[in-house]
C-alpha cells in the first residue's frame, strides 16, 4: 500500500465518521458537497476527525475551498502534511 493509497483510506475513514454512514463508492474524483453531502458544519468535523486520523495539525489559515473539492484534492492536501 502506498502512502498516498494509505492517505486515501484514512481521508475515506475520517469522511466516514464525520457523515456517520460507510462510503463503500467513494473515488478520487467523489465530490464531497454534491456527492456526499457535506456542508459547513460538516467540514469542521472533518477537520477535527481529519487530524485525529491522520494524526496530523492542519492549519485552516492554509486551506482553500478547492482543497474540498473531491476526495482526491482533500488527500493531495493532507498528504504533505503527513509527512512532517
Amino acid at each position: 500500500m502506498t502512502v498516498q493509497t494509505d492517505t486515501f483510506a484514512l481521508v475515506v475513514k475520517a469522511l466516514e465518521t464525520t457523515l456517520d454512514r460507510p462510503l463503500d463508492d467513494v473515488s478520487a474524483d467523489t465530490s464531497l458537497f454534491n456527492s456526499l453531502g457535506l456542508d459547513s458544519t460538516g467540514v469542521l468535523d472533518l477537520l477535527m476527525n481529519l487530524e485525529d486520523e491522520l494524526g496530523v495539525e492542519i492549519d485552516t489559515e492554509t486551506l482553500d475551498l478547492a482543497d474540498f473539492a473531491t476526495v482526491g484534492s482533500l488527500v493531495t492536501y493532507v498528504e504533505p502534511l503527513r509527512a512532517n
